[in-house]
């Protein structure tokens, strides 16, 4: 692993933008839903030669899904393709210039490449598309200190006795350590997270921590299906239901971050649906492992906007920023929650647009 792959962040799935392509449209068939989940799957397995495959039999019944094509770009990524890569995340651009995660991918191949300035400019196209995109500020944070220290070399080449210059290398070389951390495959990097993000704890069925995306229509993660109405079982005032959904939410942004696996699992209601459909206890096992790895992890949310359904039952939307040892992805992410004996519960979670 380079040393620059280790400074900038991948993104894995299409988070925000006026027409969200990274995230599954909600609207979309089932059947595909599930073809996009189970590429994802063989990517976060390593089985990249599979998943290509499969991406490309689903791109050929669907050659404009976003979706599909940046997973296509991210398993490239993971492959060391990397002008395929490059030409999959650029056609992105073009067809899709809303949205910032192909324009960061590409900044992280170049930045790879030590082709800082192009780096740079991808990711300030990034960050025209989604001035939030906090991935995309911090890796080009990233490049700035990579290029800064690249001009200070220079300057030492020219003066080696240039106090000043030797000063201010030691501190960028020093910054540059201390956010270093090893980037896995493309879904770490740029969009999101490299090929790493593909792999390790990934949001939304982190299929994407990235998820297959579908072009413009809305878009929701390819991990979860409608969920059923759960009848009420309590009822709260309606005027308190957005505080106490905003304090269940950072209750469970906090018990994420610190690693507490039965504190975390105890915001999913009985009636969770699961984002590759497997059974509750197989989901809580690999959510357990993911949890408990060596590492911090640091989880919060922002933009919490709350959309009250029923007494018991709402649709949160807000910006999840995850941060772990390998990992740095921000994401819009929907819940959808109902009130199980008296406390409010996680029933389907999934990125979107």
């Amino acid at each position: 692993m380079t040393e620059s792959r280790s400074l900038i962040r991948i993104a894995r799935g299409v988070v925000t933008g006026v027409a969200t392509a990274f995230a599954l449209c909600i609207l979309a068939p089932l059947a595909f839903a599930e073809t996009l989940q189970d590429i994802s799957k063989l990517l976060k397995q390593g089985q990249q030669t599979q998943a290509l495959e499969k991406t490309e039999k689903y791109l050929a019944a669907k050659p404009k899904d976003a979706q599909g094509r940046f997973l296509k770009g991210l398993i490239l990524t993971e492959m060391n393709h990397t002008a395929e890569a490059i030409s999959v995340f650029t056609k992105l651009t073009e067809d899709y210039p809303e949205l910032p995660e192909p324009y960061n991918n590409l900044a992280v191949i170049y930045a790879q490449q030590k082709q800082y300035d192009k780096a740079k400019q991808a990711l300030e196209m990034a960050i025209r598309t989604h001035p939030s995109y906090a991935t995309a500020h911090e890796n080009l944070g990233d490049i700035y200190a990579r290029m800064a220290s690249q001009a200070y070399d220079k300057a030492l080449q020219i003066d080696s006795s240039n106090a000043s210059a030797q000063t201010k290398l030691a501190m960028i070389r020093d910054l540059m350590s201390a956010s270093s951390r090893p980037v896995a495959n493309a879904a770490n990097t740029p969009v999101a997270a490299t090929v790493a993000a593909a792999k390790s704890a990934a949001a939304a069925p982190a299929q994407p921590e990235a998820k297959p995306v579908e072009a413009k229509p809305a878009a929701a993660s390819p991990v979860a299906a409608p969920a059923p109405v759960v009848a009420a079982e309590s009822k709260a005032p309606a005027g308190n239901a957005s505080s106490e959904i905003g304090k269940t939410l950072e209750a469970w942004a906090t018990a994420w971050s610190k690693k507490n696996v039965k504190g975390y699992l105890s915001y999913y209601a009985r009636d969770f649906q699961t984002p590759g459909g497997e059974t509750r206890a197989a989901w809580e096992s690999e959510r357990g492992k993911r949890l408990t790895k060596p590492g911090n992890i640091l989880v919060s949310i922002e933009g919490l906007h709350v959309a009250p359904e029923s007494a018991d039952r709402a649709t949160v939307r807000f910006r999840q920023h995850y941060r772990s040892a390998s990992l740095k992805t921000s994401s819009t992410k929907v819940l959808v929650l109902v009130r199980q004996e008296g406390r409010w519960l996680i029933q389907q979670e999934r990125v979107s647009k």
